[in-house]
């Protein structure tokens, strides 16, 4: 079945997406208390004044327009604005610091930036003397006397002929330069990923074939759109004629906006699965006895029912009668933390564990996992939900070649794969080797043909008796608890592995509450009820791994990990080389001790 806009490049996409779904509902946002609605030729209209606009400031093909900015519908307005003007979109995490955007805007050699609000704006105020090439800055909201308004900007554009814009994104190919994305640089400088059109028209061929989006989807997005993922998801959406709803910026509203907009597809990475789990679990595991029993059971019944279905059985009477039981006591309410209306989550950026995986199916709730990274223009494998295994990243896309080289790298190769680092030739000849993209990831191909991920070449510790460990599984399994909302596991050329953990904000606060303790983290983590409750846990844990694998000795950080700390990315992944780093003192304590 023909799918999609059939665009050449991401140029045409939002016009010819506007010429086949025109009054259809492109994106949908909150405006004071509503939720309100832009269809795709209104969306368009916008596009072509700000597109023109930027062409009015000068902005030529292969001109470098970056944006610094919260996921919001003015994202995508701007960047089909500077991609159908044939310019590089150059995003920038709105969680840096001014140093970070000035690398980015410098290494990029970014000509204009457009930035959100006054709080952005700050940031280039900072740095902009520093920044020769950069000749304008634009502002979504508000104004500004050193600024272009996104008013002003498209009154501009409006003065010009509307034949200029066509003119203009007719003339870009697919081997024009679509964006440059810059990593988050868990392992040093952010190195900016050189993306083509081709590339990324390759990957949405691929999602289109694979069915990851669907034409009448609703897809809630708060993903950062400077990250490839959302970027994926945005361009998806507009191919097929689906909804984008924005987040309302504020990680609070995350689980409100799933029950009002009640989404049929939910992007996301684990931790925000991990924070829901815990927010369905949590109350039972306090108040114990029947309601935790009853519980258990409904998630039990819950697997046993999904069993039933993709074995192609029909399900027993008493399964049945069970089921219902269970779907209305729990199982229903689970669903309803996502809205009730989920077809399908997925989760990517890092790895979940398979426990929450089948918690949520169990519920109703398919969360499955692709695998990808912004050097294969998002992703590279997928899960379906009539070809999926919990614990793999599934198989490769159609179009995409994977394969384990002799030391277990993960290697791939097809259209998807990007250009290059820019200005870094030699780090692009080390990333691709003989048309083969070295991913830096371990893993393991199995005899269906599924893809499992079991390290990260950086990331493997290899303690001081030569035993070579993945940590990511020890964490995920420490991260389960209610009170724990990061672990960092060590032991590099040590003898022995020691975890550094820290608590949920909400969590912990709710646990102080109840037991009458004092609710600042940092008192919480020296309290002995609270260390004893979490050494237990890693205890049971550590009953599940060989000795060498096991974890001996646990600190408690006196605060959580944070992006503005530099110890997470922008999509909330553990940087470890700043953590090991920044608490130094502590691993050097659990080692000396």
């Amino acid at each position: 079945m023909e799918r999609g806009t059939k665009s050449a490049t991401l140029a045409d996409l939002l016009p010819l997406s506007a010429k086949l779904y025109g009054n259809a509902p492109a994106v949908r946002f909150k405006q004071g208390d509503q939720w309100v609605d832009r269809s795709f030729d209104q969306v368009l209209e916008t596009v072509r004044s700000l597109s023109l606009g930027l062409i009015d400031l000068g902005v030529e093909k292969g001109d470098k327009v970056s944006i610094l900015a919260n996921t919001r519908a003015e994202w995508t307005y701007f960047d089909f604005a500077a991609l159908s003007a044939g310019a590089v979109v150059v995003p920038i995490y709105q969680t840096n610091s001014p140093e970070e955007c000035q690398y980015v805007l410098e290494n990029s050699d970014a000509k204009i930036v457009v930035v959100e609000d006054e709080e952005q704006m700050e940031k280039i105020r900072a740095i902009r003397n520093q920044l020769p090439l950069l000749e304008q800055v634009v502002r979504m909201t508000g104004s500004s006397v050193d600024a272009i308004s996104l008013e002003d900007l498209a009154t501009q554009g409006n003065s010009r002929d509307a034949g200029e814009w066509e003119a203009r994104w007719r003339s870009v190919t697919s081997a024009d330069i679509c964006t440059f994305i810059y990593t988050s640089g868990t392992t040093g400088p952010p190195k900016g990923c050189v993306i083509s059109h081709g590339n990324y028209r390759a990957m949405l061929d691929m999602v289109n074939q694979a069915s990851v989006v669907e034409n009448e989807d609703l897809t809630y997005l708060y993903l950062p759109l400077a990250h490839s993922f959302a970027l994926l998801i945005q361009f998806g959406s507009f191919d097929l004629g689906a909804t984008l709803a924005y987040w309302e910026r504020d990680p609070q509203k995350i689980l409100a906006n799933l029950a009002e907009l009640k989404p049929t597809y939910f992007p996301s990475v684990p931790r925000i699965f991990e924070k829901i789990y815990a927010a369905a679990s949590s109350g039972v595991e306090k108040e114990g006895g029947l309601k935790k029993a009853i519980f258990n059971w409904s998630i039990e019944t819950g697997k046993k029912m999904r069993n039933a279905e993709r074995a192609g059985r029909r399900p027993g009477f008493l399964l049945r009668k069970s089921y219902e039981f269970a779907d209305k006591q729990v199982l229903s309410k689970i669903r309803g933390l996502f809205g009730g209306n989920l077809r399908l989550a997925v989760s990517g950026a890092a790895p979940i564990s398979p426990e929450i995986l089948r918690f949520f199916d169990a519920a109703g709730v398919l969360v499955l996992e692709g695998w990808g990274m912004t050097e294969t223009s998002t992703a590279a494998t997928i899960s379906s939900p009539e070809d999926f295994k919990v614990g793999t990243i599934g198989k490769p896309f159609p179009g995409c070649e994977v394969k384990v080289a002799d030391d277990g790298e993960i290697l791939v190769k097809g259209p998807n794969v990007f250009q290059g680092y820019y200005k870094n030739e030699e780090a692009t000849r080390e990333a691709i080797v003989d048309g083969w993209l070295h991913t830096g990831d371990i893993g393991e191909i199995d005899s269906d043909g599924f893809i499992k991920i079991t390290g990260r070449k950086k990331d493997i510790i290899i303690t001081a008796g030569g035993k070579n460990i993945t940590p990511a599984n020890l964490e995920n399994e420490i991260k389960q608890h209610p009170l724990v909302s990061q672990c960092v596991v060590v032991g590099d050329r040590k003898p022995y592995l020691v975890a550094l953990v820290t608590l949920d904000p909400e969590d912990a606060v709710a646990y102080a509450r109840e037991h009458g303790l004092p609710e600042d983290p940092a008192q919480l983590a020296k309290d002995p009820g609270v260390r004893k409750a979490i050494e237990a846990h890693v205890d049971t844990i550590n009953a599940k791994f060989a000795r060498v694998e096991q974890v001996k000795k646990v600190a408690i950080l006196p605060r959580d990990l944070s992006q503005e700390s530099g110890e997470l990315t922008p999509t909330l992944k553990v940087k470890r080389a700043v953590v090991a780093s920044k608490h130094e003192h502590e691993i050097e304590k659990l080692y000396a001790s």
